[in-house]
């Protein structure tokens, strides 16, 4: 059975139809007799699309228990055995329960794929991880989840599911997506004008590139040739020198004329080596093409012009945009030039010629093979040294004889000459051989004959022939030597800026193996290595389609020592070539070098940061632990001896100590444990609304009463934070600014001054701040105070571990927010806690499909495509901290 087929309806924003689009689709198909099941939707609430539900199947939903709470998800085990031909999965992008077969809901998709089930979905645009950073500049919300998009470019069917941005409003306003309470605050916030058109025109954008994916392969399989102005696309024809700046910001501003216009950079370099321009200068131009959102593009081709009119047609180019050439008036003998080539051969594609400051300034002489001049010059210098002294003997022979025989010959020395200039050797030595016999036919007695008279005419065509031999000779290697001069300045600025930018750290692997690529225009480059000699290659880096896995299969192989390979794909490189790549596979193992040993530092480092961690626990059991251990047993063996009678105020006493002694040992045990969670990255918030009235007394349960001062605003909003672990980093806090405030010795009216929680909004974050009135710390150490086992100043070590700041600090960041220290004005310090307010959290979970008019904390089981833990998480599978059960909070309450 083959794989099914994928299709999925894509949206700007929720709300604008897609789950109602995709349940048509299915009843449709019903309809038509297809076996279609709902294998999971969600409503959200919304009446229009429950009702789109009725006569559909529905497979029952499979139901999950995490952290107490009940979910559901879909049961894909039971689809595969109902096996339908059409199943609908609601919320590509879903984040599955943890413990369920598959993290991603998309990975669930992809099962019944395989199994050769069709399947339906959907989508928002906002969900696709390349366009993760866009939305945000666009919402503000960073999306918690994404789908690849490859898996939605692997897609049988795309269909976008469009909305104006007015019509979703009043959808909005209408009750039709959201609950009541929640439509003034979408509308407000997430569902402004300006934010839907910006994801609209996204959507819109994103669904035209893969039509225009499409387009090309059916051009292409059609061998469609001529340009469809379905887009603007815009080529630039670039050649390295300075006015391709020029180009690209002309490029840009005819783009900018036309929305959608795409723009393409293209460098035509020759075929036959290394390219002729400055790497750097290609760099720079290749950053400021992808500023302006471009893309940058190399070719090979020994005809420039055909090589760019080549590309343009391959990739429908409706525009060409080139330069007025730099070659000065004289230099235009030797052919029309790039620029007038193209327009006379570009057909139906519009061509700009730009004018800029380098115009008949000359041109850059490009670097020429050491070991072929080019094709055009030598079928110049043929020419000039074959028929050339063919056609002065003609003119000699027709003009009166009034010249001597050592006129002719330095006639037929300059043609000589001229061969050698522009074909190198052979022409050159053709052109003496040539020039030789006609001097001797026609020129020397007697004529018409091989025979020369006179010994002096022998001598001087000895002599011409010597001459020109000479002259020929030294020409060439003058020619060679300049174009080998050059090849070695090429070399040398391309291995110097590669030292000055990829080995100072500026860029890695990827870098390099992407500067191979360019440098030596090659469709792929891999480097590949292995463990040993009987061990199979692997890539340990490539850029390209295609690379190779094995050096074998590749045109060129450098080998770097016995395990490391640098193998290019695309054509065979000359021998003097491979100079360079050498020094650029050398290279590459240094960076290959440098990128493991950073990861062994980073692993070395963790590792460390676990010993010393572990080496503090043991220092904390060792004595911190056993000093409460020791006063409940000394305590509970008093309470049990025989020979002494305890009045009840000392059993009172000995309870008092036995129960400080637990709670104390609770305490450190606590610690202890949330400390290591944190180092290992198990501790996973539940991010929910949260009522700071409701968190404070909690906190407070552990100090008394009289001990702080509360300024907690009633109108002060909702924070998303989670209350448990919020109320375990609030009671760590401020026990410890309990404890240091006691030896205050600011006062008011002969009272030491209590330590004081307030809050306040500021830039719609909600500030916790808890200021005491002891000593305060200085500077330097408000950062230190936050590392695990750490005690400031001289805290006895009875005092503790030192890890109340770095847990609660490890807490809140957990959840979104922050925890610093600052100076309390008048002495003391404050901790002030930085809390995201609900609002914005509220956002980010309407950003994903909007709310479910569900509790946040069980979001899964109502369907929401936000993620199962909204907001930042340090791990993805643990236990959080949750607020004490009623009994516990009871003892607390009467124990304070």
């Amino acid at each position: 059975m083959g794989r099914g087929r994928l299709r999925i309806y894509l949206g700007a924003a929720p709300g604008v139809g897609k789950t109602y689009a995709m349940l048509n689709e299915g009843k449709r198909r019903a309809e038509r007799g297809t076996d279609a099941v709902a294998a999971f939707v969600e409503t959200h609430g919304r009446a229009h699309t429950a009702a789109q539900i009725e006569g559909l199947e529905v497979v029952p939903r499979k139901a999950m228990t995490h952290r107490g709470a009940e979910f559901t998800e879909m049961d894909v085990d039971a689809v595969l055995r109902r096996r339908p031909a059409v199943a609908l999965v609601d919320e590509l992008a879903h984040t599955n329960v943890p413990g369920s077969r598959n993290a991603k809901r998309w990975q669930d998709i992809d099962e019944l794929l395989d199994a050769g089930i069709d399947v339906i979905s959907n989508l928002n645009i906002q969900h696709l991880e390349s366009l993760g950073d866009a939305v945000e500049g666009i919402t503000g919300v960073r999306q918690q989840e994404t789908v690849p998009d490859e898996v939605v470019r692997r897609a049988d069917q795309i269909e976008l599911v469009d909305m104006a941005p007015e019509a979703l409003r009043r959808r909005l306003a209408h009750g039709n997506v959201y609950a009541p309470e929640k439509i003034d605050a979408a509308l407000a916030h997430y569902f402004r004008p300006g934010n839907l058109t910006a994801l609209r025109e996204l959507a819109l954008l994103w669904v035209a590139d893969r039509v225009d994916e499409y387009l090309q392969r059916y051009r292409a399989e059609n061998h469609i040739a001529s340009t469809w102005q379905a887009r603007e696309r815009i080529v630039v024809g670039l050649t390295g020198g300075p006015e391709g700046r020029t180009l690209i910001r002309r490029a840009a501003r005819i783009a900018a004329k036309g929305s959608g216009s795409e723009i393409l950079a293209v460098y035509v370099a020759k075929s036959d080596g290394l390219t002729s321009a400055s790497p750097k200068e290609l760099t720079v131009q290749r950053g400021l093409v992808e500023d302006l959102g471009g893309s940058f593009h190399h070719v090979l081709g020994d005809n420039a012009a055909e090589a760019l009119l080549e590309f343009a047609r391959g990739v429908n180019a409706t525009q060409i945009v080139l330069g007025s050439s730099r070659r000065k008036p004289w230099q235009w003998i030797f052919g029309p030039g790039v620029g007038a080539t193209v327009a006379r051969e570009a057909g139906d594609i519009d061509v700009h010629i730009v004018t800029h400051e380098h115009v008949a300034r000359g041109r850059i002489r490009p670097i020429r093979r050491i070991a072929s001049l080019g094709l055009p010059r030598t079928v110049a210098g043929w020419l000039v040294g074959v028929a050339g002294p063919l056609l002065l003997t003609w003119v000699l022979v027709l003009l009166p004889s009034s010249s001597t025989t050592h006129t002719e010959m330095l006639l037929y020395l300059g043609l000589t000459v001229g061969a050698a200039l522009l074909g190198g050797l052979f022409p050159a030595l053709a052109s003496a051989v040539v020039g030789s016999l006609l001097i001797n036919w026609y020129f020397t007695p007697p004529l018409h004959t091989l025979t020369i008279g006179s010994i002096a005419n022998v001598i001087a065509v000895g002599v011409f022939f010597g001459v020109a031999l000479s002259v020929a000779y030294v020409v060439d290697l003058a020619a060679r030597r300049t174009a080998e001069a050059a090849r070695s300045r090429a070399e040398a600025e391309t291995l110097s800026f590669l030292a000055g930018s990829v080995l100072s750290g500026r860029n890695g692997l990827p870098a390099l193996l992407e500067r191979v690529q360019e440098t030596f225009q090659m469709e792929s480059v891999a480097l590949l290595e292995r463990p040993d000699d009987f061990s199979t290659w692997r890539l340990a880096g490539a850029v390209g389609p295609d690379p190779v896995s094995r050096p074998e299969d590749a045109d060129v192989d450098v080998p770097v020592g016995d395990r490391l390979a640098l193998a290019l794909s695309g054509r065979v490189l000359p021998a003097a070539d491979r100079r360079v790549l050498v020094a650029f596979a050398a290279q590459a193992a240094v960076l290959l070098e440098k990128r493991r040993l950073e990861t062994e530092a980073a692993e070395a480092r963790r590792m460390a940061e676990g010993n010393r961690i572990r080496t503090a626990l043991l220092a904390a059991v060792s004595h911190d632990l056993r000093t409460p251990l020791a006063g409940i047993k000394a305590s509970v063996s008093s309470l049990r001896a025989e020979d002494v009678a305890w009045t009840p105020d000392d059993e009172a006493e000995l309870l008092a100590g036995i129960e400080a002694g637990a709670d104390r040992l609770d305490h450190l045990i606590g610690n202890l444990l949330d400390m290591s969670r944190l180092q290992t990255g198990t501790v996973v918030p539940i991010v929910r609304e949260t009522d700071l009235d409701e968190v404070v007394p909690l906190a407070l349960l552990g100090v008394p009463e009289d001990a702080v001062r509360t300024d907690i605003p009633e109108e002060l909003p909702m924070v998303s934070a989670d209350p448990g672990l919020l109320e375990r980093a609030l009671g760590n806090v401020i026990e410890n600014a309990v404890k240091y405030n006691a030896g205050s010795r600011k006062q008011v009216n002969g009272v030491p001054c209590q330590v004081g929680v307030s809050a306040s909004v500021l830039h719609g974050r909600v500030e916790v701040r808890v200021a005491d009135h002891g000593p305060g710390i200085p500077d330097e150490a408000k950062e230190k105070v936050f590392e695990p086992f750490q005690r400031y100043g001289d805290a006895p070590r009875g005092a503790g571990v030192g890890l109340g700041l770095a847990v609660a600090r490890g807490f809140v960041e957990a959840t979104g927010g922050t925890l610093t220290a600052e100076d309390t004005p008048g002495g003391g310090l404050t901790m002030v806690f930085t809390l995201p307010c609900a609002q914005v959290a509220h956002e980010s979970s309407e950003a994903s499909d909007g709310a479910t008019g569900t509790d946040p904390e069980v979001s899964s089981e109502a369907g929401s495509e936000t993620d199962l833990e909204t907001g930042p998480r340090i791990a993805v599978e643990a236990v959080s901290a949750e607020p004490l059960p009623l009994e516990q909070q009871t003892e607390r309450q009467q124990r304070s």
